[in-house]
């Protein structure tokens, strides 16, 4: 199974507790629709606070109690960081960018 274009949320600049709710709401949206494999493009954020992680992790879960999986992409040095401080790097599925998480072949495995 494969990512489909129109299964994308781009996040840019702060990811905080002001955007998040945004990303909350996609997320809904599209699980209501039927699409659960969901990707997060992180190219062009430069920062990522507690609520908007928490809302990541709330999607993820939410992704896989549906047999998909939420995915992201394209995370900077800054954003990288704090996914490994927290392991979160460990919990999702991270590509290098965009173009390579939909050409990858996705098959549940949450071990």
């Amino acid at each position: 199974m494969n990512v489909r274009e129109d299964a994308v949320l781009a996040v840019s600049g702060r990811y905080d507790a002001f955007e998040a709710p945004k990303t909350k709401r996609w997320i809904d949206a599209q699980l209501g629709a039927g699409a659960n494999l969901l990707l997060i493009d992180m190219t062009d954020a430069t920062f990522v606070d507690s609520t908007a992680l928490a809302t990541l992790v709330q999607g993820m879960k939410h992704c896989r109690q549906q047999s998909g999986d939420l995915l992201l992409c394209g995370l900077q040095q800054s954003v990288r960081i704090i996914f490994e401080l927290t392991r979160l790097d460990q919990a999702f599925r991270i590509f290098p960018t965009r173009a390579d998480a939909l050409a990858a072949d996705w098959t549940p495995d949450y071990t």
